[in-house]
């Protein structure tokens, strides 16, 4: 292959039309001429190895066309490759002005800073660098005009005298490939806009639409029931708004309140969290958080699929109040009623969903202060739905029958079983209303500064003993984890020990119980391969201070703790089992040995050995000589 030039002058009015002052312009035609069975292969990247935008670019420096022995001349080899390049060659276009060969962009992607100069933008105007290549060791790509090569075997290449760049490279097989850059890339033509209206715009997004941020619950049919920890859905007609039934849980060192903490289905479990106010007297009516109304105000919803039709009662499940429940009220400088403790009740039936829905509130009062705080306790408790009232109130077993260690301790007063529980504090160290649960087995200790109110002795002794073992006060402790409330016989009286007031000498004085101590006495009774442990008697045990009458107490420390004693008398091990005789065989040579109840004893004589001693060293002596 071959590239030639052919020239012609033509003028303005053609070779027939000759003018007064004739201006001849030179065309340059240029022929490549291949041999035959030869196409050329246009690649944008040569072999994988394109030019960098700076090599060309030094390439193009001077802007002079040169000849064709200089075509010939070699340059450094481009990194990575080891083979000789070729010169680029460029044409001097016409008025001495250099093609360049990559030149800017109208559009500048890259310059985002007005005013400045981006680095390795080579279309930034603010840089103001006539060749940006010498300067900047890149351009960023979208700063200059894409370019790609047509490229052909070197070996059918005799001589190039192209104005166009050119280069050789080694593509992959080791082959040298002769590549000619053209002048205008496809790559660097425009996009044609699309035109967009109403016509055509749903069709648009159809074609080249994909998936879109739309509610689960618009794309997806709800399912049919709640599977173990899916939220449950809730309905307030009121607003006719579709939500989901919160269990606040705190967040953080300081525990705050995370209101979108979601309940689980079949999820029994109990968070904490604290709220802090900066304006208790405003928040006092405003917060629906301390508002009683906002925690049964709503309908949840039996199964998922009646959110499809929330307003039909067959899906309705109302929360009954199942306490005394009043509003939020500022009185002066304290904000009463507000919410500290809700406990929901939700009983399930399968498949058929949420069948009954029941919630119970504690409320107490706040003195409005600056950096007042409440912590609040939210208790969430699934069982299976029960047709019965007496069957529905049975508390689950801590075990069956006896007792497993980390279960709840039961108590039981007037016929209602509950758990029996210790003190526990805030975040300030006041007592809360919360209270530690006891555990069977486990011994531990709790505290908490009682704030007091002015009150006579009596009234004094009669809250801070109510503050320590809990309301109600316990009367029985079950003897095995599964005992029913309904047969007394399984339950065991507490034992009470209150301070001796006859021992302090004081007329003016009011002793009051200042710690709790819990003493269980249990044991194993039953299999010793499979022992059940069983409560033998519970006492509670107080221990008192004296203050004077004329002292002004506004706090006291309170103490509980629960200390576990195991009593089994374990019986005596049984008599060892016959131990078997093990002999050897009396024609064992050539000794005859036995083991009788673990003693050796040898049953034959010793002259056979000595004569058998003698004979060896009889024969050793024969061989040393």
């Amino acid at each position: 292959m071959r590239l030639e030039t052919a020239e012609a002058y033509v003028g303005p009015g053609g070779p027939e039309c000759p003018m007064r002052t004739p201006q001849l312009a030179l065309l340059q035609v240029f022929f490549l001429v291949f041999p035959d069975g030869v196409r050329p292969q246009p690649s944008s990247s040569p072999s994988g190895a394109v030019p960098t935008s700076l090599e060309l670019q030094r390439g193009t420096d001077g802007g002079t066309l040169q000849s064709p022995s200089e075509a010939t001349a070699t340059r450094p080899a481009v990194p990575g490759l080891s083979t000789v390049v070729p010169t680029l060659v460029t044409p001097s276009a016409p008025g001495n002005r250099t093609v360049d060969l990559f030149p800017v962009l109208p559009i500048c992607v890259c310059d985002l800073t007005p005013g400045a100069c981006d680095i390795n933008c080579c279309c930034d105007r603010d840089c103001y660098l006539l060749h940006p290549r010498t300067v900047f060791s890149f351009c960023l790509p979208g700063s200059v005009r894409s370019s790609s090569w047509v490229c052909v075997d070197n070996s059918v290449i005799f001589r190039s005298n192209s104005p166009f760049p050119s280069r050789v490279f080694m593509d992959s097989n080791g082959i040298r490939q002769f590549c000619v850059h053209v002048n205008n890339s496809n790559l660097n033509y425009f996009q044609k806009l699309q035109k967009v209206n109403a016509t055509n715009f749903q069709a648009l997004a159809a074609e080249f639409g994909g998936e879109s941020f739309t509610s689960t619950f618009q794309t997806q049919s709800p399912p049919s029931f709640y599977r173990a920890g899916d939220p449950i859905l809730t309905y307030f007609p009121k607003w006719s708004v579709i939500s989901l039934l919160r269990q606040p849980a705190g967040v953080g060192a300081g525990g705050l309140c995370a209101e979108s903490n979601p309940a689980g289905f079949l999820e029994s479990k109990s968070t904490t969290c604290t709220r802090f106010f900066k304006n208790l007297a405003s928040s006092c009516t405003l917060d629906s958080a301390l508002n009683a109304a906002s925690y049964y105000n709503f309908i949840v919803l039996k199964v998922p699929r009646g959110m499809t039709d929330p307003q039909n009662m067959e899906f309705q499940v109302p929360v009954i109040l199942t306490s005394q429940a009043n509003a939020p009220l500022l009185a002066g400088n304290t904000c009463q009623n507000v919410v500290s403790q809700v406990t929901y009740e939700i009983e399930t039936n399968g498949t058929f969903g949420i069948q009954k829905v029941s919630v119970s509130l504690g409320q107490t009062n706040l003195t409005v202060e600056p950096g007042a705080s409440l912590q609040q306790h939210f208790i969430l408790r699934f069982r299976a739905f029960q047709q019965s009232t007496a069957a529905s109130l049975t508390s689950p077993r801590s075990g069956n029958p006896g007792y497993i260690v980390g279960k709840p301790l039961l108590a039981l007063t007037d016929d209602i079983s509950y758990s029996m529980t210790l003190l526990q504090s805030q975040g300030n160290g006041s007592c809360s209303v919360k209270r530690h649960e006891v555990q069977f087995g486990v011994n531990a200790i709790s505290g908490c500064k009682l704030r007091l109110k002015k009150a006579d002795c009596s009234h004094l002794q009669q809250e801070i003993y109510q503050t320590l073992h809990g309301r109600p006060r316990p009367e029985y402790v079950a003897i095995f984890g599964n005992a029913d409330p309904a047969q007394k016989g399984g339950w065991t009286r507490i034992l009470n020990r209150h301070c001796s007031i006859s021992a302090i000498n004081c007329t003016s004085c009011c002793l009051i119980p200042v710690s709790l101590e819990i003493q269980v006495l249990w044991a194993y009774v039953g299999l010793l391969s499979n022992p059940q442990a069983h409560v033998s008697g519970v006492r509670f045990l107080y221990q008192c201070q004296s203050i004077q009458d004329s002292q002004q107490v506004t706090e006291v420390s309170l103490t509980t703790l629960v200390n576990f004693v195991d009593i089994t008398q374990k019986p005596e091990p049984p008599r060892g089992q016959p131990k078997m005789d093990w002999k050897w065989p009396f024609d064992f040579f050539p000794f005859k040995v036995a083991f009788s109840r673990g003693v050796f004893s040898q049953k034959c004589s010793v002259s056979p050995i000595l004569i058998l001693c003698l004979l060896l060293l009889g024969v050793l002596n024969l061989e040393t000589t």
